[in-house]
This record gives C-alpha cells, structure tokens and sequence, in this order.
C-alpha cells in the first residue's frame, strides 16, 4: 500500500503546489512585472511562496493520493480480492494511517517552525517589491508618469539610438500649485552609475513656470519663461532594490509560533482588562447632573469604591428644578453646556472603543493564527478518510474522476473554511468555532463514507437513486426480462398453469374486495388492503421468477407486460381509526390527498387487471 500511495502522493502534492503558485503569481502579477528584478530575487520570493502554499496544498495532495491509490485498486479488482481473502477494509488502511499520522505531526511542527519565517520572509520580499520603482519604459503617444513628481509626454521615440521626439515635461515635484511646464524639440534619458538618479538631456525647447512662492505679497502672480538649446535635468529616482528590515513583519501575527501567539494574546488580553476596568471605573465614578454616586478611596493597598451615601440611587434627580426662576437666557446656556458635555462623552467613548476593538482585533487575529497551527493537521486526517474509502466507493482509478471529485470536494472545503475564517476574523462567532467550522462539517463526511465503504454499500449506485426517484415519483417501472439461452429450471407446464390460475384468482380477488372508487370516510378509515397488495405482489414476482426460464420466446415476451405493483403510502394512509378520523375532520388537508389519491387507485386497479388478462394469457399459451 506505501509503494502504491507514496508516489502518487509525491506527484499529486507538487501537481497542487504548482496550481496554487500560479494562483500566487496572478495575485501579485503586477507587482513583478516591469520592476527590473533579478532572478534570484524572484526566485527567492517563489522559494518561501512556495513554503506558504504548502498548507493548502498538502489536503488536496492528500485527498487526491488516495482517491487514485483507492480507485486503482478497486478498478483492477485488487481490492475486491482483498477483501475476499479476508482481509477488512480498515486492516488495508492501516499502514496509510500510520503514514497519515506522521504526515499531520509534521504539518504541525512546519505549522508551527517552518511555516513563520516562511511567511516573513515572503511578505517582507512582496512589500520590497512593491516599494520598488518600475523601469523606466516610457511609451509613445501617452503621459507616463511612473517618474515620481513628474509627468513626461513624449510623441515618437528612436529605439536605436533611444532620443525622444516632441517632448513635454511637467513637473510637480513643488506641488501643483509650482508646476513648471517644459517642452522640448527632443531629448535622452539615463540612468547614473549607481542608479539613483536620472539624468534627462534636452535639446531646442523652451520651459514654463509661475512664481507664486515669490508673490506671496502681490495680487498677480508672476511666471518666467525660457528658451534653450540644451539643458540639462537631474531627477532623483532610485532604481534599486532595497530590501524591507524584517524585524516588522516578523512582530506581526503571521511571523509568530505558538509560544509567541499566545504571550501576544495573553498580554494584550491583560491590557484590555485593565483599560477597561478603568473605562468602567470611570464610568461608575463619573458625576451626574453635578452629583458622585460613588467615592474610591485606597484601603490597605487596594482601590475601593463604595457609593456616597449622601445621593440617593432610588429616586430621579429633579432636572426641572434647575429652570425654574431661571431666565430664557440662562435656560439656554444650560441646554448649550449639557449638549457640549454630551458631544464631548460620545466622542471621548467612541474613542475609547475604537481603542479597544483595535485590540480585540489584534486578540482575534493571533487567536486565528494559532488555530492554524492545529486545523491543518486534523484536515489532512479527515481528507484522507474521505478521498480513501470514496476511491473504494467509485472504483475509478487514474487521473479523471479522481480530480473531478477531489477538485470538487476541496472547494466545498475551502468555501466552508474561508466563511469560518472570516466570521471568526471579524468577531461574528468565537475564534475557534470559526476556524475548526470546515473540519465539522467534514468530520461526518469521512465517517459516513468510511463506514459505507467497510460495508460495501454502494453509495453511487445509479440504478438505486434511479428506483428511488420513480418511487417517490410515481414512474411505472418497466420489466426487462431476456431470453435466457440456459435455463437451470425446467418449466413444468402443470406447475406453471397452477401458479397462473392463483395469481389470477388473487386479482380477482383484490379487484371484488376493494371498491373502485371508495367514499372520503371509507378511503380515510380503510382504504385499500396493503397486506393483500403485498401478498399480490409476491405472487406476480414468483411467478415471473419461474416462467421466465421457458423455453418459449412468447412466453418470456409476454411476461414483460406485466406491471410491476407498487405499494404506496396513498394506497391506505393510516392504519389507526383515530388518525383517519382526524383527517376527515380536517376537511381541507384530507380533501387534497383524496383527490390525488383517486387517481393512485385506479391507476392501481388497471394494473392489477392488467396482470390478470397477461395471466390468462399465459395460461392459454401454455396449455
């Protein structure tokens, strides 16, 4: 079993890894292209991409392994003749559990060791990148304006010799209110030596710009214009690749393992405590309409409020007493002064809770990535106990269906985790109900699919789901028999005609004892007799079963017109008195199913007539 999974895991894990960095690569496609980076920069940066996509594609890889190792065996009926020897499903799985639970150790310690510096040093390189100023590829006909503080037209360009035609320059390095406007017949651009300049040659043009810094005491503003036949400009602009201190991003929550997690947790829980308690304390000790409810005074070390004695709690403070005897004046500074102290509290609390949400956040944040830490190695468990006994299931083997189901199953997956993840991140749910949310929902999955498989259920049997849908339906099923070129029976023809001659005096039977259109109150409290329509229905089948061994092509024709009965719930609702005379009661539910159950009846009735004229058919053929 090792030999078998452990080169398809191989292949199916890098198989992944490559999917999720081309993803990778177009999520940040524009902050590569046109930077001038070297290879091994970017090599570098797909290095620890790399290492940070390995927890996505580590449960693909898994889940895709053993559906082909599974669906292999089963295809080749390997697995069939496992389980004939004797030996159990689970007992095949053994040493792939085994390797299982050493994979999912190992996904914790990268999780937790690998894992971070990996990402610090993948973010640090993204945010590098980013800083970097793009190559200077100035195109025809369009403002370019990657030039920090400037924007450069140019109107034709000579790729040999790299000189600029009909140039226009506009530079709001000053700011737009300073902006000098410069035109040019043509020009050349460069880099300096040590790329952190530009050096821009101009030749026959002329330039623009307004002297408001000048003006400052003058009601217009002056410009000054100048013609040249060269000038010369010297822009800053740093080409180089400086890479980003790596000390930032490694205090953030994705640079972290669990240690560090929960000390950051801990002390940031410790912070919002205090600061609450004291938000609290604020809030209790705080005046009201000019009185203190509450005095904190310090007793052996320790802060203690006890509540002023001297206020009563139980009764409203009279606020219509201030107005009286006061004038509109006065009564309207006061209405001003309570409306500004208000202002100020609402603006002094939103503060105060944005303060703490900024913590709560950065609490959630940490909390999630040290759940991370654990969800990872439970899904590789979980993924293997889906995509095993579902390749036993399916006995599919190769690349096709296997991909199909485990492409399919992983985005149910990923949908169920990113909602957790980001309910937890944005504090709808607890933390760890968030992130441990996809692996409940397939928790059940795998043990349903293992247990189907150790018992050899088929799970995907179409002609299953097909019975089913016309049961609940109501489809007529049609008989398919086929002359059989050897029979192991012989059909004796007395025998054949007693069993003809019951069936068709069982119908005769069951059509005289049931009426053929029964009143509301009769079809409510009796309805049809089922154990007779049972009883009906295993004499058709031992009928068919016997017959269909003759020798005769006519014969075994006409057994394919009899109807296969069917027994439903309509036939006779309820078996109890009490429960039909609820129904009758309830006139406009027990109306309905009347009326749909009248058709039910006779469609009934002619089957079972037409399996007597087949029966006196067949004994007419037979004789």
């Amino acid at each position: 079993m090792l030999q078998s999974f452990v080169p398809l895991f191989v292949m199916t894990f890098f198989i992944c890894l490559f999917i999720v960095l081309m993803q990778f690569l177009w999520r940040f496609i524009d902050d590569l292209v046109g930077k001038g980076l070297g290879v091994d920069v970017i090599g570098e940066l797909f290095f620890y991409a790399a290492l940070t996509m390995i927890p996505m594609a580590l449960p693909l890889a898994i889940l895709l392994a053993s559906l082909m190792t599974f669906g292999n065996l089963g295809e080749r009926f390997e697995l069939t003749a496992i389980k004939a020897s004797g030996v159990s499903l689970l007992k095949v799985m053994r040493p792939l559990i085994a390797l299982m639970v050493l994979i999912a150790i190992g996904a914790f310690f990268f999780q937790n060791d690998v894992l971070p510096v990996a990402q610090t040093k993948m973010w640090t390189l993204i945010y590098s990148v980013r800083q970097k100023s793009p190559e200077v590829e100035i195109p025809e006909g369009v403002f370019y304006d990657q030039i920090p503080g400037y924007n450069l037209y140019v109107a034709k360009k000579n790729p040999d010799t790299g000189i600029l035609y009909d140039m226009m320059i506009y530079d709001v390095s000053k700011g737009f209110d300073n902006a000098s406007v410069i035109l040019a017949d043509s020009g050349k651009l460069a880099m300096t030596e040590g790329k952190t300049h530009l050096f821009l040659t101009l030749w026959q043009g002329e330039s623009f710009e307004n002297l408001r810094d000048a003006a400052a005491n003058m009601n217009n503003v002056p410009y000054r214009r100048e013609s040249f036949d060269l000038k010369e400009i010297l822009v800053n602009f740093d080409a180089n690749f400086n890479r980003m201190d790596e000390d930032g991003m490694r205090n953030q929550y994705v640079g972290k393992n669990i240690a560090e997690l929960q000390a950051t947790i801990d002390s940031v829980n410790h912070r919002v405590d205090s600061v609450g308690e004291i938000y609290g304390r604020e809030v209790l000790e705080a005046p009201r309409v000019g009185m203190d409810y509450y005095t904190t005074k310090v007793e052996h070390g320790k802060v203690v409020r006890t509540r002023n004695s001297d206020v009563p709690m139980h009764s409203p403070v009279d606020v219509d007493s201030v107005f009286r005897g006061s004038s509109s004046g006065a009564m309207l500074n006061y209405l001003n002064q309570a409306v500004n102290k208000a202002r100020m509290a609402k603006a002094s609390y939103e503060f105060k809770g944005l303060t703490m949400s900024d913590d709560k956040r950065t609490i959630r944040r940490h909390a999630i990535e040290l759940q991370k830490k654990f969800t990872l190695s439970f899904a590789c468990i979980i993924f293997f106990f889906i995509g095993a006994p579902l390749g036993a299931i399916i006995r599919k083997g190769g690349l096709g269906m296997p991909l199909v189901i485990s492409v399919f199953l992983f985005i149910f997956y990923y949908i169920i985790d990113n909602t957790g993840y980001k309910m937890a991140r944005e504090g709808k749910i607890a933390v760890w109900q968030g992130m441990w949310l996809s692996s409940a929902v397939l928790l059940p999955l795998g043990v349903f699919f293992t247990y189907k498989a150790m018992r050899d259920s088929a799970v995907f049997n179409k002609d299953a789901y097909v019975n089913f849908l016309r049961r609940v339906t109501g489809r007529v099923e049609k008989r398919s028999l086929e002359f059989k070129e050897l029979a192991m029976v012989t059909v004796e023809s007395h025998h054949a005609y007693a069993i003809l001659e019951r069936l068709r005096n069982s119908c005769t039977a069951f059509l005289s004892e049931n009426p053929p259109v029964p009143g509301y109150i009769t079809y409510w409290l009796r309805g049809y007799d089922r154990e007779q329509l049972s009883e009906l229905r295993s004499q058709v089948e031992q009928a068919v079963d016997y017959i269909s061994n003759s020798r005769s092509h006519r014969v075994v024709a006409m057994l394919n017109e009899l109807p296969v009965l069917r027994s439903l719930w309509l036939y006779r609702p309820t078996a109890y008195k009490a429960i039909g005379w609820v129904a009758v009661i309830c006139f406009p539910i027990g109306l309905p199913v009347y009326i749909l159950a009248l058709r039910s009846l006779r469609k009934l009735r002619a089957d079972v007539s037409n399996v007597k004229r087949v029966a006196s058919g067949l004994e007419t053929l037979i004789q």
